[in-house]
């Protein structure tokens, strides 16, 4: 291939794979702003709906590792393409729909969709670039995963007011369309023809069939009962799948889960850091975005309630080219450390919400929360991928994408059933809608408190030792893309000096 031509090919890779994973992160964080408005015209509860939220999560969950091995073996464009097709049946799916039944439904095939592109969208671009080429592609294409998550809010408020909840699906089967004309016309096929033939299809079934009964139970137990036999059978069921989840990863010649790797201090409590900071970030955004819309509390429109939400989403992309410097200065844990015990101290003050407060009472907590996110989320992103040989960051990366999703998944649902309980309760006992409604938020900000305060012991006791980067331009984006998905950093790169590259999406070698 000539120089030209070469360029002419990378450039429209990273214009394919940037703008995919920008409507994708986009889509992802408008849901929540739009829930409200979809329950007014499908009749359905936002507390049914909310598994248009956890669905999309407990199936990326599911497919993303998966998604990036199918990529290997059959062909990344196809199972790309395939992605984007799947987006798009998904929008057209959602936009139709006439009841919250099919929302939901096309949320779980947009969950499907939507890890598809992310992990075989970063698999092309990291196979079609070297270098300090690849370095500038990666970093591109985790700014625009960061600027489409914190734009979504904003982006679905103005939609709604001016199409309604649809036009976001609408546009953004559009632009999936547009993306799958430009890879057919500019991006070439690859395949690792070392990547193992087999699929672990088994293992990608049961994290699904683990999670769903889990976030049920979780769902329904404040009508059903924590301790009542339906409940109890969901966890049960959970209980189940998960041994023979790990039964299955024991035997499979290519498994979803290397269970070696939970030998690795460092590398699974940097996996769980990830995981409640994805957790407790969707589980705020999904309450807020409730909260600030009742007309008993803020009554904010839409536009006001994603207007209002951009302290946290912003400002989770503003502090990030700084977490990279400041953990080479005073290390990686202490870094997590901090941020941790900032969140920590954000949702405390969440967590004593008055029905009396306007919005600016909100606004010092959401950015202490958005500041502590943003201080956790790229070190832990990074001792993750840091902490292990060269042949296993990809696997290392792939185990921290699907945590940041499972704790989206069961997060989501704790918050969300918290939060109905404990309003319906306080209602019950005759308090106003008002008062009902900031108990029952400040009940679910005490839980996230506690779950920050469990990574804060975690940077102190579990992740002792971690190699940090030297604060490129490439760690910044990748400490902005770290609530949204894994990067290597410079300090994973040191650690695989001299080693074949590693795609970072699927674990295979290029």
């Amino acid at each position: 291939m000539t120089g030209t031509r070469a360029s002419v090919g990378t450039g429209g890779v990273l214009a394919a794979t940037c703008i995919s994973t920008l409507v994708v992160n986009a889509n992802t964080s408008a849901v929540s702003i739009l829930l409200p408005a979809i329950s007014d015209d499908t009749g359905m509860s936002v507390a049914t709906l909310q598994w248009a939220v956890t669905g999309y999560s407990l199936v990326g969950a599911a497919v993303i590792i998966t998604s990036g091995s199918l990529g290997d073996v059959f062909g990344r464009k196809r199972i790309f393409q395939l992605g984007l097709a799947l987006f798009v049946v998904s929008c057209v799916l959602i936009a139709l729909a006439n009841s919250g039944g099919m929302v939901i439904a096309g949320r779980v095939i947009q969950g499907a969709a939507g890890a598809t592109i992310l992990a075989c969208g970063l698999s092309l671009l990291s196979v079609a670039t070297t270098g300090e080429e690849n370095l500038r592609a990666v970093s591109l294409w985790g700014a625009a995963a960061a600027v489409g998550a914190a734009a979504g809010p904003l982006l679905g408020g103005v939609l709604v007011d001016i199409t309604g909840w649809q036009g976001l699906f609408w546009i953004d089967a559009g632009v999936a369309v547009l993306c799958m004309l430009l890879t057919y016309i500019a991006v070439s096929e690859s395949r690792d023809p070392d990547a193992p033939r087999s699929i672990d299809y088994l293992g990608t079934v049961l994290v699904a069939i683990t999670l769903m009964p889990l976030i049920l139970g979780m769902s329904k137990s404040g009508d059903w009962g924590w301790i009542s036999v339906p409940t109890v059978t969901c966890f049960a069921i959970t209980i189940v799948a998960g041994y023979a989840f790990v039964q299955t990863e024991r035997r499979v010649k290519a498994p979803l889960l290397d269970l070696a790797l939970l030998r690795n201090r460092v590398l699974v409590g940097a996996t769980i850091a990830i995981l409640i900071g994805a957790g407790t970030i969707n589980g705020l955004m999904y309450l807020l975005s409730l909260y600030f819309q009742n007309p008993a509390t803020l009554g904010f429109s839409p536009l006001q309630a994603g207007l209002a939400t951009l302290p946290a989403t912003v400002g989770l992309v503003v502090i990030a080219p700084f977490v990279p410097k400041l953990a080479g200065k005073i290390g990686g844990r202490q870094t997590i450390g901090a941020g941790f015990a900032l969140t920590t101290v954000g949702f405390v003050a969440v967590g004593v919400v008055d029905s009396s407060w306007k919005y600016a009472a909100f606004l010092l907590p959401l950015v202490a929360i958005a500041v502590g996110m943003g201080l956790s989320n790229g070190p832990s992103s990074s001792a993750a991928t840091a902490s292990v040989p060269a042949h296993q960051v990809g696997e290392a990366s792939g185990v921290s994408n699907m945590a940041r999703y499972v704790g989206a998944a069961v997060a989501t649902a704790l918050a969300a059933t918290i939060y109905a309980t404990v309003t319906t309760n306080q209602a019950d006992k005759g308090k106003s809608l008002a008062d009902a409604l900031a108990s029952g938020l400040g009940a679910a900000s005490w839980v996230m408190a506690v779950f920050s305060a469990i990574g804060l012991l975690l940077a102190i006791v579990v992740i002792v030792r971690h190699r940090t980067g030297r604060a490129t331009v490439s760690d910044s984006a990748a400490s902005a893309a770290a609530h949204l998905h894994t990067l290597p950093t410079t300090a994973a790169a040191r650690a695989t000096a001299g080693a074949p590259s590693v795609d970072p999406a699927s674990g295979g070698t290029s």
